[in-house]
């Protein structure tokens, strides 16, 4: 399952979070501050113990 970092552009609160958790951000925006958010504020992040 892919995996993103996130970081509001807004408050900085950064997480990482699964794609269902990606998808529900970019709908009703940033848990902490509430800010709207994009897909720039999302990035691939790396998954260890995982087979490629």
């Amino acid at each position: 399952m892919a995996t993103y970092r996130f970081t509001c552009p807004e408050c900085g609160a950064a997480v990482t979070v699964d794609a269902g958790a990606r998808e529900r951000l970019l709908e009703a925006g940033c848990a902490v501050c509430g800010a709207g958010v994009g897909t720039a504020a999302f990035t691939s992040a790396n998954t260890f113990g995982t087979s490629v």
